[in-house]
């Protein structure tokens, strides 16, 4: 099989690169509805949430599994791959995470069907790692089973520090799985804020582990986390050196143009894709398909648009401003 970018493939997702932490610690809740009498309690927050939503559609593809088809069809339309995430995280319980499970068994049968060059990001909290390891193993396993036999891609985003030792435990068992060891379809999102990255990105290096890098986008204590954007670069690039020299493919999920660069000159060659969320930095996306090289678009989509959304719109004032600019204009 092709490398991701090929046959398809950000983290964890974070405030400057696609995606391994999304937004918010929320439960997964469901859609509101939109249809009560303009004079009824809740008639408020579903006006709110509408023209909220209209915001979001900038970084969400939309509710469904078809909105985010199309989106990534028009990613594909414009040289990228696509990596497609159903959003949601922290889920306590079992029908929760049957949910999940069973909705990216669909989209991976649908990306199939509709000739999508692209794949699935999964967070382990949205698979069950907040109730138990093993059962959360369990349903990795189904996934990446599917995405072996359908020959996709499948990515694993990072989230919390409290869940990353089970989270790359997961994926290492996943990786020996593999029926082909040249062939491990499976990356997982490394977050270069956390002071522990440099040992684990050594470890998955060792196992032939394919790694998307991100910044990292939870709080965390300064014990386990670099507090400066400074540090945080630093170590990014630091990280980068390590992959560059692995010879393995790697992911660069990172909207900052230094950041960037630096890593197109480490892979000339290639071996190498730039990852960027949907709505974010489409500029640079278009400069970097324009030089040749692979490029995937973060496509969120679902009904837990709101918490995501909410971190997009506090990384830059211009989303703010975007925000404020809808709804004074209802």
């Amino acid at each position: 099989m092709a490398e991701p970018a090929s046959n398809a493939t950000a983290s964890s997702s974070d405030a400057d690169a696609a995606p391994a932490a999304t937004a918010g610690h929320h439960n997964q809740q469901q859609q509101q509805q939109h249809h009560h009498h303009p004079h009824s309690p809740s008639y408020d927050s579903s006006l709110t949430e509408r023209l909220l939503f209209r915001v979001a559609k900038k970084w969400v593809a939309g509710y469904s599994a078809q909105d985010a088809i199309s989106a990534a069809l028009g990613a594909n339309s414009r040289g990228m791959s696509a990596i497609l995430n159903y959003l949601g995280e922290d889920a306590v319980e079992e029908a929760q995470v049957q949910a999940a499970v069973d909705e990216y068994l669909s989209l991976m049968d649908l990306i199939k069907a509709k000739n999508v060059r692209g794949c699935v990001s999964v967070k382990p909290t949205q698979l069950g790692l907040a109730i138990g390891y093993e059962a959360c193993l369990k349903n990795f396993q189904r996934l990446a089973a599917r995405a072996h036999e359908l020959g996709q891609f499948m990515w694993i985003d990072m989230e919390s520090v409290r869940f990353t030792e089970d989270t790359i435990t997961i994926y290492l068992r996943l990786l020996g799985e593999e029926e082909d060891a040249k062939n491990k379809d499976i990356g997982i999102a490394i977050q270069a804020y956390l002071r522990r990255s440099g040992a684990d990105l050594l470890h998955i290096i060792e196992h032939g582990g394919k790694v998307r890098l991100v910044k990292g986008a939870y709080h965390e204590l300064q014990e386990h986390a670099f507090s400066s954007r400074e540090e945080v670069d630093q170590n990014y690039l630091r990280l980068l050196d390590m992959l560059a020299k692995s010879g393995n493919f790697f992911a660069v999920a990172t909207h900052d143009d230094r950041l960037a660069e630096y890593a197109a000159s480490l892979r000339p060659s290639g071996n190498i894709e730039f990852q960027l969320l949907m709505g974010i930095r489409d500029e640079l996306k278009s400069h970097l398909v324009s030089r040749g090289l692979q490029v995937a678009e973060y496509i969120p989509y679902g009904s837990q648009w709101l918490p995501y959304s909410v971190r997009r719109i506090r990384e830059r004032k211009r989303n703010l401003l975007l925000l404020a600019r809808s709804l004074v204009q209802q």
